[in-house]
C-alpha cells in the first residue's frame, strides 16, 4: 500500500523552548490514500509534547478533504466500534500515538488529486502544527 510520508513541518504554538526544541513533535506519519470507489482515508501518527504543560488539539482540518475527524476504535465483547473524539490531550513530556485499532484520524471525501496532503492541528483556535505530506516511501 502507497504511504504519504511527511516532508515538512511548521510549528507555531508559542511555547518557550530551548533552542532547537519544538513544542509539539509529529513522527511516523502515515495517511493511507483512499481505496478505489471509496470516500475516506485514515492518518496515523505519533505526536510528542516537548513543553512542561499539557497540549490539547481539539481539531484537525486539511484543505485536500472535506472534513477530518479524530476518531478511536475501542472493543467490547469481542465487538470493536469507532467513535469520534472531541480532543486529544498529549501529556508533558508524553507521547500519544494514533494507530490502527485505536486513536486515528479519519480524513473524508478527498479532493481528486492528493499529490500532497496538508494535516492542521489545533486548540480551539491556535494553530498547533502544520504539516506537510507526500506520496511516497515509509517515513525514515
Amino acid at each position: 500500500m502507497k504511504r504519504l510520508g511527511a516532508i515538512a513541518a511548521l510549528l507555531t504554538l508559542g511555547a518557550c523552548q530551548p533552542a532547537g526544541e519544538v513544542p509539539l513533535l509529529i513522527s511516523d506519519l502515515e495517511v493511507t490514500p483512499p481505496r478505489p470507489g471509496m470516500q475516506m482515508s485514515a492518518g496515523y501518527f505519533s505526536l510528542r509534547n516537548n513543553t512542561a504543560k499539557s497540549i490539547v488539539v481539539t481539531r484537525v482540518d486539511s484543505p485536500q478533504f472535506g472534513a477530518v475527524e479524530m476518531h478511536e476504535t475501542t472493543t467490547v465483547d469481542g465487538v470493536s466500534r469507532m467513535r469520534p473524539i472531541e480532543s486529544l490531550r498529549v501529556e508533558p513530556g508524553a507521547t500519544v500515538t494514533l494507530e490502527r485499532g485505536g486513536k486515528h484520524l479519519m480524513l473524508m471525501r478527498p479532493a481528486d488529486t492528493l499529490d500532497t496532503v496538508v494535516l492542521n492541528f489545533y486548540a480551539d483556535e491556535t494553530l498547533l502544527l502544520s504539516v506537510a505530506a507526500r506520496p511516497g516511501d515509509d517515513p525514515a
